[in-house]
């Protein structure tokens, strides 16, 4: 097995952004160094375009598995480091092939790059000289300098050669944070933290609303949720999650007999009380895991409804992805198993037998207006919202003054 020295990240879309690249790498520079605070032999180095951790004895392959969900990132490489004397850059050359397969051919390619110009061997000349001990070691190698299965790479420095092969696929999209903050509508189903998770891969930093209706719903949905919330935080070191209740509401709206449009009344007040949430919370947008067509109020009659009573942007990640392509996401980022538990938010606990489809704006407005007191006990509802600070691996931590002090750009 090879001992690695370093790890190599690479952004990827933040490289086009010109006057503001030196921003988001700052961004995702700040993220690595906090997800790697425990691991203090580390050594993090930021090049143009590129991360180095150097690992000082830290396993490659755990470092990998933290930083491949570092957001900005697009792929990682474990790196051999040796003096850049073309001996030495040969004999570690052969660790990179001497374990492979016997039984098949494989096609192979060596992309050597003189960075230190001093160096007595040229580019084209280098990918000869490793090329050929390597071939004569491992006769299955066959050269193909268009399509190889196995891409050996030497970056020649004047303190040291870096030498790697593997590329392993990391998050990619924007570094977290650099494109502003928004408040998510975290249910417990399998949509909206798949949602929060597109959303924070286009550089938005999210805090989550979930809203309860105690009794009729159980501690258990709420564990579900703060599951949820926990997993969405390994991809941002911290999130803030506001427990809303919302039997109040729910009950006054259950009141008015309008059964078919007890959800777009629901998801209207909870609109309502997202905005003032994000006002105090700093927050630009509401996302929502919102796919049209998928339920009754995801219609574009529906959104156009409840989306009238908010003027923040609703982002909506999901909104033409396909059912069977969100599930395949929320496996892929460890949300699907949560989200399938069986325990009822309170939007599914409410779910009337015929809801309707294509709501009237006006009618909808004018049972709003009948319902009694509907605005202060949209206040009530934000006054008595809990928070709730979430990290990976940690204790929940309630909401207080010393949490509340915690900076929004604490990463």
């Amino acid at each position: 097995m090879i001992a690695y020295d370093m790890l190599l990240l690479r952004f990827g879309e933040i490289t086009i952004k010109g006057k503001n690249r030196s921003r988001f790498e700052k961004a995702a520079l700040s993220h690595v160094k906090v997800l790697l605070k425990k691991y203090p032999a580390v050594k993090i180095v930021r090049e143009y375009g590129r991360i180095y951790v150097e690992l000082n004895g830290e396993s490659a392959q755990e470092m990998i598995s933290i930083l491949k969900h570092v957001f900005g990132v697009t792929s990682i490489s474990p790196v051999v480091v040796v003096p850049s004397r073309l001996e030495d850059i040969i004999e570690a050359a052969k660790l990179f092939v001497r374990d492979l397969p016997t039984d098949r051919q494989m096609r192979f390619k060596v992309s050597a790059r003189r960075v230190w110009k001093e160096f007595p061997h040229g580019t084209q000349e280098m990918n000869r000289l490793i090329g050929s001990p390597v071939l004569q070691l491992c006769p299955q190698l066959k050269v193909d300098v268009h399509n190889p299965e196995l891409e050996l790479r030497a970056e020649i420095r004047e303190q040291g050669t870096y030498l790697y092969s593997e590329v392993v696929p990391a998050a990619g999209g924007f570094p977290l944070g650099t494109n502003g903050k928004g408040l998510l509508l975290l249910s417990g189903g399998i949509d909206s933290p798949v949602a929060g998770w597109s959303a924070m891969r286009r550089g938005l930093e999210i805090e989550c609303v979930h809203f309860h209706s105690y009794p009729f719903t159980s501690k258990k949905a709420e564990e579900k949720v703060i599951e949820l919330a926990k997993v969405l935080s390994r991809f941002a070191c911290q999130i803030k999650l506001h427990l809303v209740p919302f039997t109040e509401i729910q009950t006054a709206i259950a009141g008015t007999g309008q059964e078919n449009l007890t959800i777009t009344l629901m998801r209207r007040s909870m609109l309502r009380i997202a905005s003032l949430l994000a006002e105090r919370n700093g927050a630009l947008a509401i996302v929502t895991g919102d796919s049209l067509g998928q339920v009754a109020s995801q219609t574009l009659a529906s959104m156009n409804v409840i989306g009238r009573v908010t003027d923040l942007p609703l982002l909506r990640p999901l909104v033409m992805i396909d059912k069977e392509e969100i599930i395949s996401q929320a496996r892929e980022i460890g949300t699907y198993d949560i989200s399938i538990l069986p325990y009822e938010d309170c939007c599914t606990l409410f779910v009337p037998k015929s809801p309707t489809t294509n709501p009237n704006l006006r009618v909808v407005e004018r049972i709003e207006a009948g319902i009694a007191g509907l605005e202060k006990l949209i206040e009530a509802a934000v006054s008595d919202t809990e928070t709730l600070i979430i990290r990976p691996d940690e204790e929940v931590v309630r909401q207080n003054e010393e949490a509340a002090a915690v900076s929004d750009n604490w990463f």
